[in-house]
């Protein structure tokens, strides 16, 4: 008998930038002649059908007249498109077209388009490079940071995927213009959430300057498109894997907007189950003492000011909902678990490196059929 030491140890350097700016198309392939993806002239565009005309076609177009070769892949837009069976359809489109390990994928649009565009580039050839250019408000607070990409299925969302970071990522504040109003407004659930789970300035200036965002000022603007890729970032720098438990943060409002986005068969946006999820967390946080009661009506009256609900529609079935909490990625040993606020800016540390507590199940039940 022989034993054979197979050492692999690496040291990887998975940095990217963030750029923020407005109409950001010619930066982008400025710097991809400059060398940002090496010597790559094969470039994927993957995008949905509500930003291929707005975006993915004109950044094709200016890599094509640049002298790159460029494909488009399509797919249907909205949650229910991302899953393995889209994954394949793309994969499968791009063996056709010839793509192979010498290519370079550009996902432009939302998050749904991000995790699935970051998903295929992480498995196609073993592997290849992507670029992430955002056209939503909710993809800039939450798709930029953090390479997590993933697909549906029918029992849970994002519980198939990897960690794959880009090589850039492009939040362009301009394409904020072009978003439908429902579309807005779910996207600033999740800025919301950052500013209830890092930052109690922030949500004081969301308090305030709610109106001036959705009126496109460059200062509302800017100000929580650099906040939300500094707060994420200051999270995922410390746990980039999920490994210490600290990025669990990150789904504060999730356990309960995952389940209702989900049991809703999608007929809400992302956004606005997390905003009722956030409300949800800010009541169980009040019922076991570690927010006041003028406190999570700040957290409601904020996510009410943005144009959000915070109340579960009639349609779900709350039984239904409470079963498809025991999906959420933080259940342990069949139990349930909750990352809560306490006060605002700041979620509670349960034991040194804990921010996840077991709730028992009648417990989140009593909140969710009062909500």
């Amino acid at each position: 008998m022989s034993v054979l030491n197979v050492e692999l140890k690496k040291v990887i350097d998975d940095s990217y930038e963030i750029e923020i700016g407005y109409s950001l198309t010619n930066k982008l392939v400025e710097d991809i002649e400059r060398g940002l993806v090496s010597k790559i002239r094969k470039f994927a565009v993957i995008t949905d059908t509500n930003v291929s005309e707005l975006y993915a076609r004109p950044i094709s177009e200016s890599l094509l007249r640049a002298g790159y070769e460029v494909d488009m892949f399509v797919f249907p837009s909205g949650e229910k498109s991302k899953t393995r069976e889209t994954k394949a359809r793309i994969e499968d489109a791009m063996l056709e077209k010839g793509y192979r390990r010498d290519c370079c994928i550009i996902a432009v649009g939302g998050g749904v388009v991000t995790d699935l565009a970051g998903f295929v580039a992480g498995t196609y050839g073993r592997g290849v490079p992507f670029i992430n250019y955002a056209t939503t408000l909710l993809a800039a607070a939450d798709a930029s940071v953090g390479g997590k990409t993933a697909v549906d299925t029918p029992l849970a969302t994002n519980l198939i995927g990897i960690f794959n970071q880009p090589e850039k990522v492009y939040i362009d504040i301009a394409s904020w213009k072009t978003l439908p109003e429902r579309e807005l407004r779910s996207g600033m659930a999740e800025t919301i959430k950052h500013a209830c789970l890092a930052s109690e300035d922030m949500f004081g200036f969301l308090e305030e300057n709610i109106d001036d965002i959705y009126a496109f000022m460059p200062f509302a603007c800017e100000y929580i498109a650099e906040n939300n890729c500094q707060i994420k970032y200051n999270i995922v720098m410390q746990d980039e894997r999920e490994t210490s438990g600290l990025r669990e943060v990150l789904n504060l409002g999730h356990t309960v907007g995952r389940a209702i986005e989900t049991v809703s068969d999608y007929r809400l946006l992302h956004g606005e189950a997390v905003a009722i999820g956030l409300a949800a967390q800010a009541l169980l946080s009040e019922s076991l003492g570690y927010m006041s009661h003028e406190q999570v009506q700040r957290v409601i009256a904020l996510l009410e000011k943005a144009g959000l609900s915070v109340a579960i529609p009639d349609y779900i079935d709350r039984e239904e909902l409470v079963r498809k909490l025991y999906t959420d990625k933080k259940v342990r040993s069949g139990k349930l678990r909750f990352v809560l606020q306490k006060g605002i800016g700041q979620v509670v540390e349960f034991t040194p490196g804990v921010y996840a507590k077991t709730i028992e199940e009648d417990v989140v039940r009593e909140i969710i059929m009062k909500m």
